[in-house]
């Protein structure tokens, strides 16, 4: 939640950028800039996980972007390079219909139409009689939270690092 604290305008320029760890300008950003510095603020780099994993991988991520080899500056920025990457890493889990089978720290891709993908981070603020988890993301206004989990067709639905699920047993 410490991200709704920051003012941060929507923007999806490419810009070199130290690696690893390194960040577009803290006011810049997009929907996958802030899953990167959620997952940053408990020790995963994001970066560094997707630069290393498409090194070893690069045909297995989508090709649409016309690169020849990784991109550390962008690459990590890329819902589906995100999706492909956490799906590489076990992350995967089962898309459903019911708000329960979602967690705090989950991540969530969506499909916005028109070739368009999004990506946020549930927390664990709930609304709703079905107690919906809420989400922060970067929909084009800054970090914001929302109620915004079943909000559009989603597309992918991770844990990472990989964990149980509420409830089972481990």
């Amino acid at each position: 939640m410490e991200r709704l604290r920051h003012q941060v305008r929507y923007d999806a320029a490419y810009v070199v950028i130290p690696y690893p760890n390194g960040d577009v300008r803290p006011d810049r950003g997009v929907c996958s800039d802030e899953v990167v510095r959620i997952l940053r603020a408990v020790g995963l780099d994001l970066q560094q996980l997707v630069h290393e994993d498409m090194g070893r991988a690069f045909l297995a991520y989508p090709q649409k972007w016309g690169k020849l080899r990784p991109d550390a500056n962008i690459d990590h920025r890329r819902v589906p390079n995100l999706m492909k990457f956490f799906e590489r890493r076990g992350a995967s889990l089962p898309i459903t219909e019911n708000a329960k089978d979602y967690a705090p720290g989950d991540i969530v891709a969506w499909n916005l139409g028109f070739g368009r993908t999004h990506i946020g981070v549930l927390v664990d603020v709930c609304t709703g009689s079905d107690d919906r988890p809420l989400v922060v993301h970067n929909i084009g206004a800054g970090p914001r939270l929302d109620d915004a989990l079943f909000a559009w067709e989603i597309i992918g639905y991770y844990r990472f690092p990989p964990r149980p699920s509420p409830g089972a047993g481990g």
